[in-house]
């Protein structure tokens, strides 16, 4: 058993999309700084191009910006052209990007439900399905290939808030992420979940201001997540320590889940 490379990951070509904030941004940070080749998808231009600058500075691993709307099919594709222009073939794919939206169930607006839904579900399968042919070109039982979706605690039990979208979406890609790895762990591509409790993200900034103090409480390591949790549990998943994990739903929450069982 050779330890040092249980868990390298360094000159993997991996393609992380929301990668410009939160999350995202913590998981590309973990690959490029264990020398993976990054690329980051983010809607806003900008920001994609900003944090692929910083990113690629600090190194060892290279970061290179592909900006674009996963809401648009159209941009999925181009995003998938582009990488196919740079890439021959992709070793890591981590769906990271969703949104989310808390309202009244009285009020609740059957287009914000729809967009989180398409978002969240139905692009981690679009992007999946067009990046199949790179996640394909290398993978061998020896290195297989690896996509990682990024799911919720909130899709494994009902959340407090009225984030109705949110948490079915996560509950379907935890379903999705089963389903696509029974199919294509044949074809050596690993397919899993990660569902984060709470980390500092854009997305639970607010929640965090208003009640913090109350979520930290009922976590029992008594902490939020950190980029090294999040980054750590995707570099297990991609890397030889990961081969042979496939269809699971990974909790790194602090114990949240299994606390509110008590």
């Amino acid at each position: 058993m050779n330890i040092p490379s249980l868990f390298n990951v360094k000159d993997k070509v991996v393609l992380v999309t929301g990668g410009g904030r939160g999350i995202g941004e913590m998981i590309a940070s973990g690959y490029v700084a264990a020398g993976a080749k990054v690329y980051i998808s983010s809607r806003n231009a900008d920001v994609c191009n900003k944090i692929a600058q910083e990113l690629s500075a600090k190194g060892p691993g290279k970061c290179f910006a592909i900006p674009g709307d996963l809401q648009k099919l159209e941009d999925v594709k181009r995003i998938v052209e582009e990488l196919s222009k740079a890439e021959d073939h992709l070793d890591v794919l981590v769906n990271n990007a969703g949104a989310n939206w808390n309202e009244s169930i009285d009020t609740y607006p059957a287009n914000a439900f729809q967009k989180v839904v398409n978002l969240n579900l139905n692009r981690v399968f679009t992007l999946s399905q067009q990046c199949l042919p790179l996640l394909r070109a290398k993978a061998s039982s020896d290195h297989p290939s690896s996509v990682i979706n990024i799911g919720s605690i909130n899709g494994l039990q009902p959340p407090g808030m009225e984030t109705y979208a949110y948490a079915s979406s996560k509950a379907a890609v935890h379903h999705l992420t089963r389903h696509l790895a029974a199919r294509l762990g044949s074809e050596n591509i690993l397919v899993n979940a990660i569902a984060p409790g709470s980390f500092p993200s854009k997305m639970m900034a607010e929640t965090l201001k208003k009640n913090g103090d109350k979520i930290i409480a009922n976590i029992p390591l008594h902490r939020v997540g950190t980029p090294e949790d999040i980054a750590g549990t995707c570099i297990y998943l991609s890397s030889r320590a990961g081969q042979y994990t496939t269809g699971t739903v990974i909790q790194v929450d602090g114990g949240a889940t299994v606390a509110s069982r008590l």
